[in-house]
């Protein structure tokens, strides 16, 4: 299965509503898609979401790379997925939205190659997942009405935003806890809005206040390993990386400094699913716990983070729900909901399809 044609698309779905973080509002996705055409009937597929506050990554920019990396990729045979995906990953510096575009879409094609889904290739662990439910931020009342809704929609883990005053934050996560009652998981997300001494102050708070944590995510800035390791010594609460763990090497060194103790695996951030599995490697040896999720990519990226989240027995947390907050899925196939349970189709690669005609050229 030969590679000939390299093509992007745009794609626009509005949000339900706003989707607030303490880095950002976001009211519709806009995704590059990569469309990769073979000397067979078989397409790969695989999104790009520009998140440039967090990978750096704009529209202009994705597309950009992925035209330089493409002329380095006519003529590659999929087969050769090691040779390939090395070829994505060096073609150019950085760029790591475009390059995980790319590389799923090279999986998509050896999942249908093999005339399998990925996640049965990649290892096969499970067969269905339950993921989180994401409440954005806002005023502790309007965060604790969201939360106390979702559980009667049947999700039992609640994934909060949270950022900026402390106080707030606290008051935030007591009001979420007081409507929910105390046996739904609260995972707490800063997206690095806390200073290390603020994070330790906080769930100690909480832990007066009996709101117990699940896990905490990524509260301080991401270059901040130290005090990531601060936060790490200080804290009952499983302290998780995101935003400061984009590659394997990034995980490597805050594994060696103790400076997490799970790591959130975001296909925008690391490059794709090739990498993506060298820090599941890792965190296995190290004995960290592992996490998936997704920066408001589409359908097909939060298909192909799925993949890898079935294939892998060390990721036991799953933050897949970025699909849920759109008005509509134009695709068919792919990640599939009832409630909280996520489940996949049989279908080989990633199983998406019905794409083309939805997108901007």
């Amino acid at each position: 299965m030969k590679i000939l044609d390299i093509r992007t698309g745009f794609l626009s779905i509005p949000m339900k509503k706003p989707f607030k973080t303490a880095l950002r509002t976001v009211d519709k996705i806009e995704n590059i898609v990569v469309v990769i055409k073979t000397d067979t009937d078989s397409v790969g597929y695989g999104d790009a979401a520009p998140t440039a506050v967090i990978t750096g990554d704009t529209v202009q920019s994705i597309q950009g790379a992925i035209s330089h990396i493409r002329q380095h990729l006519i003529g590659q045979e999929i087969q050769n997925l090691e040779l390939v995906c090395q070829i994505i990953r060096t073609a150019i510096v950085g760029n790591t939205s475009a390059k995980a575009a790319l590389d799923m879409a090279v999986y998509d094609l050896w999942g249908k190659l093999h005339h399998a889904p990925l996640f049965r290739l990649l290892g096969g662990f499970r067969n269905e997942l339950i993921t989180d439910y994401t409440i954005s931020i806002d005023t502790p009342e309007k965060m604790a009405a969201e939360s106390l809704e979702m559980v009667g929609k049947g999700f039992s883990i609640l994934k909060t935003k949270v950022g900026g005053n402390i106080q707030t934050d606290i008051q935030r996560l007591k009001a979420i806890r007081n409507a929910v009652g105390p046996d739904i998981k609260i995972r707490v997300d800063a997206n690095q809005g806390w200073r290390p001494k603020e994070a330790v102050y906080a769930l100690q708070q909480l832990q007066v206040e009996g709101v117990h944590l699940e896990l905490m995510e990524q509260p301080v800035n991401r270059k901040d390993f130290i005090g990531m390791q601060f936060i790490c010594k200080h804290s009952h609460t499983p302290v998780f990386a995101d935003e400061s763990a984009f590659s394997p090497e990034d995980v490597q060194q805050l594994i060696q400094m103790k400076a997490a103790d799970g790591i959130n695996i975001k296909l925008m951030k690391c490059g794709g699913i090739h990498e993506a599995l060298k820090i599941t490697a890792l965190i296995e040896t190290a004995g960290l716990k592992g996490m998936v999720g997704s920066m408001m990519e589409g359908p097909i990226g939060v298909t192909a983070i799925t993949h890898l989240a079935m294939a892998k027995s060390v990721i036991s947390s799953f933050d897949l729900d970025a699909p849920l907050f759109l008005k509509e899925n134009p695709f068919s196939g792919g990640i599939r909901y009832t409630d909280s349970k996520v489940q996949l189709t049989d279908l080989p690669g990633l199983g998406v399809y019905n794409i083309e005609a939805h997108l901007q050229y």
